[in-house]
């Protein structure tokens, strides 16, 4: 009899480490794309199967499972959230397909809080028992998701919370210490009087605003004043962000760092370049993308912190759906995801 395949089963046939087999069976971030495909298509050979995953499917195979309808609302934003998210939300559908639950997903062309709402209103007259979203935080998006749950329809946040509604639950970053994080990693690269331009994206989204208020605070713990913090809000917009910072370069009193809470980091680091100062800036963003991998490889940005977008994307599929089939309730209000710091030396 053939034995069991296990992970060193997978990484010999692979030929990785036995860590990178577990960053994949995870859906970890950090893997290239061609090593990524070579653990699955060693997986798919072997029919391996994880010892919590052969329990769920010896478990699921004696339940009857009801069928149940799922949608996901998505903000119109690109970058590496346009990316991960969907594949992680792509992931959960073939996945969860086989438990009788279909998907079915919307996104937004507005930062309007009616399209949200219209689109939440669709995605319900469609049959959506459960919904999972991230919308800007705005009273009346709110109060739809309370009425909602008086329906007995849950909603899950995901990437930005709405703190203050009766959503089930948050699928994210603990967006406050992720900002405090790039304040600690800022202070130690920029001397204590230096001028700090954070750059924010839309702060009417609680993680944007979150992320910002988290690193202005510990700046301030760490010595620096509030005048020496300037923030733009530039709605994570490409051109709005290289002219925030070419002015900002050009003024009297130019800044030694630059904090990006801010999906337009190609904007920031081209108006650097612009102005011949991307080695001499100090520069920390968030999120991976393969422009920002460039990025830290020829030095126009130091560090990145980074966060599972694609878990973002499956995860509150995965427990509406086992709420509403099996009755299982989220154990954590707030279901955080990994920081990760990466800089030119350890990318994968």
């Amino acid at each position: 009899m053939n034995k069991r395949p296990t992970i060193q089963t997978i990484a010999e046939l692979a030929g990785v480490s036995r860590g990178t087999v577990d960053r994949v069976l995870n859906n970890r971030s950090y893997v290239r794309a061609d090593v990524r495909a070579r653990v699955l298509n060693a997986i798919q050979e072997t029919g391996y199967l994880s010892p919590k995953e052969a329990h769920r499917q010896a478990a699921e195979a004696k339940l009857p499972l009801k069928p149940v309808r799922l949608g996901v609302l998505l903000p119109n934003w690109s970058g590496p959230f346009h990316e991960d998210v969907p594949r992680g939300i792509q992931a959960a559908r073939s996945e969860l397909e086989k438990r009788d639950v279909e998907v079915r997903v919307c996104t937004c062309e507005t930062d309007i809080p009616r399209e949200t709402i219209e689109l939440l209103d669709e995605l319900v007259n469609w049959g959506a028992q459960g919904i999972a979203l991230c919308a800007l935080n705005d009273i009346s998006i709110e109060a739809r998701i309370g009425e909602l749950a008086e329906q007995g329809i849950p909603c899950i946040t995901f990437n930005s919370d709405l703190p203050n509604s009766r959503r089930l639950c948050f699928v994210g970053q603990n967006y406050a210490q992720s900002g405090r994080i790039a304040a600690e990693l800022l202070s130690k690269c920029v001397p204590k009087n230096a001028r700090v331009l954070a750059m924010a994206g839309n702060l009417e989204y609680d993680g944007h605003r979150t992320r910002l208020d988290g690193f202005c605070e510990h700046l301030k713990k760490k010595g620096f004043s509030s005048s020496q913090i300037e923030i733009e809000e530039t709605y994570n917009d490409y051109r709005l962000t290289y002219n925030r910072v070419t002015a900002a370069l050009q003024s009297d009193n130019p800044p030694a760092a630059i904090y990006m809470a801010n999906r337009s980091v190609t904007g920031c680091v081209d108006a650097l370049k612009a102005a011949g100062m991307d080695q001499q800036v100090r520069v920390i963003a968030h999120d991976m993308s393969p422009r920002r991998k460039q990025m830290l490889l020829d030095g126009s940005l130091d560090l990145t912190i980074t966060q599972d977008l694609f878990r973002q994307g499956s995860q509150p599929l995965r427990l509406l759906a086992d709420l509403l089939q099996k009755n299982i309730q989220p154990e954590n209000s707030n279901k955080g995801s990994e920081i990760s710091i990466i800089c030119a030396q350890n990318i994968e």
